[in-house]
């Protein structure tokens, strides 16, 4: 079993029944007593960050989680449907686990979903798709001033800002770790 010396950045560890990636850590020697290690853990599942001190070789358990390759099917009521590329076997996903990603996930785009195990922990989108534009107010000529922004609803219900110059039917391409606009495709 691991140790508080094998902690690094980037070690997924299994802490209180939950699994944590380590965002920061730092060994501290005391001049009397014992050392420890002071660690910044980011919750997995949900993003939360906590700190939290471990004595210096008190064990620990490292988890190994790997991303899969997923593509998007359909929505089937409360849960989203997905084909696993390599088998094309299919699984329900809760929309829970789907989160804010759903916004920017049109069928068909290929996914990354994070297992520990068999247990499904999350979906990363790729960073930037291509969205087209379904309704948005038309820019009013003249209206130039600098970095001027409207609301433009997208093919799948998300409604993000984008330029005045943007026309319903365009596509745009969304950055879907903040949800704004980056550029128009041509």
């Amino acid at each position: 079993m691991a140790t508080t010396a094998d902690i690094r950045n980037g070690l997924n560890i299994r802490y209180n029944g939950k699994v944590y990636t380590v965002i920061d850590f730092q060994h501290v020697k005391r001049g009397r007593g014992g050392a420890f290690v002071r660690v910044k853990l980011k919750e997995v599942k949900t993003g939360r960050v906590l700190e939290e001190t471990f004595d210096s070789g008190e064990e620990i358990e490292i988890v190994r989680l790997d991303f899969r390759k997923f593509q998007f099917l359909y929505k089937d009521g409360d849960e989203f449907v997905f084909m696993d590329l390599e088998t094309f076997d299919q699984i329900h996903v809760p929309s829970e686990l789907v989160g804010e990603n759903a916004l920017f996930m049109k069928e068909n785009e290929t996914v990354d979903i994070l297992f520990d195990g068999d247990q499904i922990l999350g979906i990363q989108l790729p960073t930037f798709v291509e969205l087209e534009v379904i309704e948005t107010e038309p820019g009013i000529k003249g209206d130039t001033v600098t970095n001027v922004m409207k609301p433009a609803k997208l093919e799948t219900g998300a409604v993000i800002n984008v330029p005045l110059f943007i026309e319903q039917g365009e596509k745009i391409r969304v950055d879907t770790r903040t949800g704004e606009y980056v550029e128009r495709v041509k």
